[in-house]
């Protein structure tokens, strides 16, 4: 493919950005627009047009934020609940992003965007726990190929409805566009490969506790699978039957576990997001 073989080429110019070039026309082959599928020939002209960077609009906001690690290359922290990743449509501030810039300033890798400095990888809103952020572009570019290539380690805790009897189990089915709600994703033929193993900590009356490995991080995926396979994550508003019954103002799922090689030293960090409060609570009214 076009988008591999210049990532590879380019070695500073990551692959999410080879697409967007290549979306904007900015990437041509044999003097015609192309596609990111595009399989490469042998004395194929491919021609790229600079990317200029674009200055970020963003205003830094003063927003509490735990931080749970910093250094000259990547800043860890522990996102809370209704907290947004990055701006977007009905989210234009308040941000993760608005509260790094006021801390980092100006260190924060330009890949992912100019609304999304530094975001690596993401977590949904109502979703806490803990998450890396690049201050440069070549922290960026390895996290991401270390996500890319499946090294990293990224263990959630969830507490989802009904009994599982399995005490292990895998799920591995591709996920994609709600083709009748483009809201949301959903278990669709022909989406993008995805893959959660899942172990139960405990059993409870009408619920299970789950620690759920990711081993693809396809756009709400644990959300996804559990709610295929009848069991929703408890609180989730969107794939679940609308039920509430303990009255949690966001989906019981939790980023517990982050581990990874770090960029410029070479070694392996893991950090560890305990419970949020209420999802404390929430077990200990189970028990």
């Amino acid at each position: 493919r076009i988008d591999s073989c210049l990532s590879k080429k380019s070695q500073d110019i990551s692959r999410v950005t080879i697409q967007r070039l290549i979306e904007q026309g900015k990437i041509v082959v044999n003097h015609k627009k192309t596609k990111s599928s595009y399989k490469v020939q042998e004395n194929d002209k491919i021609t790229m047009e600079e990317e200029k960077p674009r200055e970020i609009s963003l205003k830094a906001q003063e927003i509490p934020i735990e931080i749970m690690y910093e250094d000259k290359d990547i800043i860890v922290v522990n996102k809370p609940k209704g907290m947004v990743v990055h701006p977007a449509n009905g989210n234009p501030d308040g941000t993760l992003v608005n509260a790094i810039m006021a801390i980092c300033k100006d260190s924060l890798s330009g890949i992912g965007g100019e609304i999304r400095p530094g975001i690596v990888h993401r977590l949904d809103k109502d979703t806490t726990g803990v998450l890396v952020i690049a201050k440069n572009n070549y922290a960026h570019q390895n996290i991401a190929k270390q996500i890319q290539d499946r090294t990293t380690k990224k263990i959630y805790i969830a507490l989802v409805k009904g009994k599982i009897n399995e005490d292990n189990g895998v799920i591995e089915l591709p996920i994609g566009r709600d083709p009748t709600d483009r809201k949301k994703m959903a278990v669709v033929k022909g989406g993008k490969p995805a893959l959660t193993k899942f172990k139960v900590l405990r059993r409870y009356e009408g619920y299970t506790l789950l620690e759920i490995e990711l081993k693809t991080g396809r756009t709400h995926q644990i959300r996804v699978h559990m709610s295929h396979i009848g069991h929703p994550v408890v609180g989730d508003s969107v794939y679940s039957n609308g039920k509430n019954p303990f009255g949690v103002t966001s989906q019981m799922l939790h980023a517990h576990v982050l581990g990874f090689v770090h960029p410029t030293k070479g070694e392996y960090m893991e950090f560890i997001a305990p419970l949020p409060e209420e999802f404390d609570e929430i077990l200990k009214k189970l028990k």
